[in-house]
């Protein structure tokens, strides 16, 4: 019955998809993607054709409605080849919705990411809202698709409302932070302990990166993905003041004292 009125209230369409199988784990994890496809039409097709074999167990469209492909006993097929945490098996963990944008590879005619409009923002946090509650998934599990797979994806974009989801309870942030520029910027092929810090940092929250003290690629990937998500105004894979500060900032939200 309380799923009824949920459904209800979500006004949710159901749209079954045939790519799913039985999950091997609890729920401990909720994955925001963006469709990245020019139409939301497109992008529900493809997850409904099984020659795709992918899905979601949710899509949001731009003004609010949701769609449910998958039950969330089952699991879907979103996250891919993915890490988090010590976890492989993402899919197996976690409920993943897809969320209608075009992302970076489908953008405004003056070159902007396009926007999340605020109906379906709206419905978002609704809908992680109950999904969170359903399974009591921890701030520290609530992803975007860039994080577990950073060196493949970067949705849902530095463009998604990652704030005023914390802000609404949902995951976490860094906060506001108003850092000088030091003067220090760590790039690709650096080396030594400021680097392997940078890198025990990322390992803590749950990127997956060797703490080697050389900044590789892997390493740029998974800074690239922590920009995206936590210093959206730097997106530039490279460790600068701002980042360095945000990473103390979040580690500290991650791992218990």
């Amino acid at each position: 019955h309380r799923l009824w009125v949920w459904m209800m209230v979500m006004k949710t369409e159901a749209t079954p998809s045939p790519n799913y199988d039985a999950r091997q784990l609890p729920v401990d994890a909720l994955v925001l993607h963006y469709t990245g496809m020019e139409t939301g039409a497109a992008a529900l097709a493809r997850m409904c054709d099984e020659a795709a074999k992918v899905s979601a167990h949710y899509m949001v469209w731009e003004d609010g409605r949701v769609v449910q492909l998958v039950d969330e006993d089952k699991r879907a097929w979103h996250a891919g080849v993915s890490y988090w945490a010590g976890e492989t098996d993402m899919n197996s963990c976690s409920v993943g919705i897809e969320i209608v944008n075009g992302g970076h590879d489908f953008l405004n005619e003056d070159g902007a990411l396009p926007p999340y409009p605020e109906a379906q923002i709206e419905a978002v946090m609704a809908l992680c809202k109950e999904i969170i509650a359903r399974h009591d998934i921890p701030g520290t599990r609530i992803l975007g698709h860039s994080d577990i797979a950073p060196a493949r994806k970067i949705d849902p974009g530095e463009h998604f409302p990652w704030a005023r989801l914390a802000a609404a309870g949902i995951g976490l942030w860094s906060g506001d932070l108003h850092v000088e520029d030091d003067g220090e910027t760590l790039l690709s092929g650096d080396t030594g302990a400021p680097v392997r810090m940078m890198q025990d940092a990322l390992s803590k929250i749950g990127y997956g990166i060797e703490v080697s003290g050389l900044f590789d690629e892997t390493t740029r990937a998974a800074l690239t993905a922590f920009q995206r998500r936590f210093v959206p105004e730097t997106v530039t894979g490279w460790g600068n003041g701002a980042t360095r500060t945000a990473l103390d900032a979040v580690t500290r939200l991650y791992v218990p004292a």
